[in-house]
């Protein structure tokens, strides 16, 4: 059988859709299957690229196609049906909401197996909260493609049961269909681990690191993030340091803005796009992750942190207590006094901060892509059984 896995949300920047993707790949190729892997791309720099970061280079089960249109390109609704015939494919799978409908006849099973992974809601659980994405300024047509993307793929990957929730109700998935909604958690990878030794306490003379990892988009909370570390500077016996992980968005100026109302520029740092690499010596050398996020499909940044054995206070919304479970202190995400206050006791309490550490290592080996693939793999076969 032909499995085609569309890896063109692997994009230069690795974003959270993009390590998704990555990563399914490269725990694919680690197992025992009969099937034929296509992967999709569009850029020649990035497919070569992600054969080396997956270890598929010389993979007998697995090719690579290159297409001359993108993912948002009109034209890779008609192409992209006639490419999967060539192929002879037998399952497609799109890593984010993304099908080619004439691939996929609505209301009945066409020759070829649909997979859609549907990461979250956001874009209409808080259209308020992405003002400037395009989504929300298209949302109508994003509703009626979304309603149509649940209705045509044979089976639906969400990564958290919070998800799932909100894909049946907000999709409208008929009760007799809500089984083809499969929760299959992500995992963390190896790279992710505490440092050989736990920096060591904050004193007057060294600042306590507070690290967020992700976007600035409204419903991330950044501006409570931004108020409770402004709070936490008058409560703290010694300095602190935020660095907020990723660029500035122009988009989203908010975080900036306050930061500079405050009078808490000096503290509050943007380090520009981290590599893999950057991004777990930056997780190492924190001493906590504050995520104060209003909505997270699954919260990676959490996991990982907790795999670099980085202590973690974040927000109890959605699918944060699913990922984090006894292993992180969790608040409610406009709680800025609460995370003021905690942020500062953790930074103080190195028993307490030991604890988290050791809680937050054991939470992270329950999730794994090598898990994530399996279940992936089965799901898989189950679909094409019936093809």
């Amino acid at each position: 059988m032909t499995i085609v896995i569309d890896a063109r949300w692997i994009f230069p920047e690795i974003s959270g859709i993009g390590h998704y993707t990555r990563s399914l790949i490269a725990g694919l190729a680690r197992l025992e299957s009969s099937h034929r892997f296509l992967l999709l791309f569009q850029d020649p720099a990035i497919r070569d690229r992600t054969i080396t970061e997956t270890g598929i280079a010389g993979h007998p089960a697995f090719q690579t196609r290159l297409v001359p249109y993108g993912l948002f390109d009109p034209s890779n609704q008609w192409r992209l049906p006639w490419l999967l015939l060539r192929e002879h494919a037998n399952l497609y799978h799109a890593p984010n909401a993304m099908l080619p409908l004439a691939a996929f006849p609505a209301g009945r099973r066409g020759r070829i197996r649909a997979v859609v992974t549907l990461h979250d809601m956001i874009p209409m659980l808080f259209p308020e909260a992405t003002p400037k994405a395009r989504k929300t300024r298209l949302a109508p047509l994003y509703r009626f493609l979304m309603r149509q993307i649940a209705r045509r793929a044979d089976g639906i990957i969400t990564v958290s049961r919070a998800s799932r929730n909100d894909i049946t109700r907000i999709l409208r998935i008929p009760a007799r269909q809500t089984g083809k909604v499969h929760v299959i958690y992500n995992g963390v990878e190896s790279k992710f681990q505490p440092p050989p030794d736990p920096p060591v306490m904050p004193t007057p003379d060294r600042p306590g690191r507070l690290l967020y990892v992700g976007r600035a988009d409204p419903y991330k909370n950044l501006t409570v993030l931004v108020r409770a570390v402004a709070k936490a500077r008058t409560l703290c016996p010694f300095p602190i340091r935020l660095s907020i992980a990723g660029s500035p968005d122009p988009r989203y100026p908010e975080a900036q803005a306050l930061a500079n109302s405050l009078g808490i520029t000096d503290i509050v740092h943007w380090t520009g796009y981290l590599s893999d690499a950057d991004l777990v010596r930056t997780y190492q050398q924190s001493d906590l992750l504050v995520h104060p996020s209003r909505y997270e499909g699954f919260g990676l940044q959490v996991l990982e942190a907790m795999a670099s054995g980085l202590p973690v206070l974040s927000s109890n919304a959605a699918s944060l207590p699913e990922v984090a479970g006894d292993a992180a202190v969790l608040l409610e995400p406009d709680d800025e006094d609460g995370f003021a206050v905690h942020l500062t006791r953790l930074l103080a309490d190195p028993a307490e901060r030991a604890r988290l550490r050791a809680r937050g290592i054991e939470q992270a080996r329950r999730f794994t892509w090598e898990r994530t693939a399996t279940e992936t793999l089965t799901l898989y076969n189950e679909l094409l059984k019936t093809s």
